[in-house]
C-alpha cells in the first residue's frame, strides 16, 4: 500500500502515513509477535519462581530479603523492552536493505529526508516495545509460587511511564544501529552474538550494586544499554532494592538514546544512499 503526504500534511504527514504502514504491519503479524515477547519471559519467570520454588529449589532471597520474583520483574520488562525494540527494528530493516524487494525505495521516495525514515523506524519501534512492556508485566507478575508474590511499589506512576518511554527509545535506538551494521547473511547472529550477551550482562537477574565483589565487571556492563533499562524499572517499580541513583538514570537513558538515535541515523541514511 502507498501511503503520500497530503498538502497540508507535508512531511509530517508522511512521517506519520509511514508509521501507520508498519502499525497496521504490526496488527497483522500481532500472534506472531505476542509469542516472540511473551514466551522468554514467561518460561523464565515459571520455572524460577514458581517451579523452584514448588519442588524446594528456590533461590536465596534477593537484597534486603526480597525474593527473588521481586529481582525478576523489572528486569524481565527490561528485556521485553530491550529485545522487542532491537527486534522490530532490525528484522524489517535488514529484510528492507537485503531482499531487493523494492520496499525501501519506495520509502525513500517519500517527500522527507531519508533521516526522517530512520527517525520512523526508530519511533515504530519504541511503540512496539512498550506494547511488550504492557504484556509482559501483568504476566511476570502474576506467575509465582505460593508466597513468592512480587513486592511491586509504583509510587510515581508519571515517572514509571516516563522511564518507560526512554527504555523504548533506547531499544529502538539501538535496534536500528544493528540494523544497518548487520548484514542480511549472518542476521541469525542477532540472538547468539547480540542479544543473549546483553541479556544476561544486563543486570536483568540481579541489581547493578550486587556486582561490587567482581568490581571490573561491575564497570564494563556500564556499556551495556540493557543495563539502564534495568535498573530504571527497578528504580521506580522495586524501590526497595538496591539501584542506580535517578540523576545517573536518566542521564544514561537520554544520552545513550540521543547518541545511538544520531549514530543510526547517520548509519541508516549512508547505506540507504550507498
Amino acid at each position: 500500500m502507498t501511503y503520500e503526504a497530503n498538502a497540508s500534511g507535508g512531511g509530517a504527514g508522511t512521517f506519520l502515513a509511514l508509521l501507520a504502514r508498519d502499525l497496521r504491519v504490526l496488527r497483522r503479524q500481532g500472534p506472531m509477535v505476542t509469542a516472540r515477547t511473551i514466551v522468554q519471559p514467561f518460561l523464565f519467570v515459571f520455572v524460577f519462581a514458581y517451579v523452584f520454588p514448588k519442588i524446594g529449589q528456590g533461590f536465596r532471597p534477593g537484597p534486603e530479603g526480597e525474593s527473588f520474583s521481586t529481582v525478576l520483574v523489572p528486569g524481565l520488562v527490561a528485556v521485553a523492552i530491550n529485545l522487542q525494540g532491537v527486534v522490530a527494528v532490525t528484522q524489517p530493516l535488514v529484510r528492507e536493505l537485503g531482499s531487493g524487494v523494492g520496499e525501501m525505495e519506495d520509502r525513500v521516495l517519500a517527500p522527507i529526508p531519508v533521516a526522517m525514515i530512520g527517525l520512523e523506524k526508530i519511533a515504530a519501534g519504541a511503540i512496539q516495545a512498550m506494547i511488550a512492556a504492557l504484556i509482559v508485566l501483568p504476566i511476570v507478575y502474576v506467575v509465582h509460587a505460593s508466597g513468592e508474590t512480587p513486592a511491586i511499589h509504583v509510587s510515581s506512576w508519571p515517572l514509571f511511564l516516563g522511564v518507560l518511554l526512554l527504555d523504548a527509545l533506547l531499544g529502538a535506538s539501538l535496534g536500528l544501529v544493528v540494523g544497518t551494521l548487520l548484514d542480511p547473511r549472518s542476521s541469525q547472529l542477532l540472538f547468539a552474538v547480540i542479544v543473549v550477551p546483553l541479556t544476561m550482562l544486563g543486570c536483568v537477574y540481579y541489581p547493578w550494586a550486587t556486582l561490587e565483589p567482581i568490581r571490573w565487571l561491575q564497570l564494563l556492563v556500564l556499556l551495556n544499554p540493557l543495563v539502564y533499562m534495568s535498573e530504571s524499572l527497578r528504580m521506580v517499580m522495586t524501590p526497595q532494592l538496591p539501584h542506580m541513583a535517578l540523576p545517573a538514570i536518566l542521564l544514561a537513558l537520554v544520552v545513550g538514546t540521543i547518541t545511538l538515535a544520531v549514530l543510526g541515523i547517520k548509519l541508516f541514511t549512508r547505506r540507504v544512499l550507498a
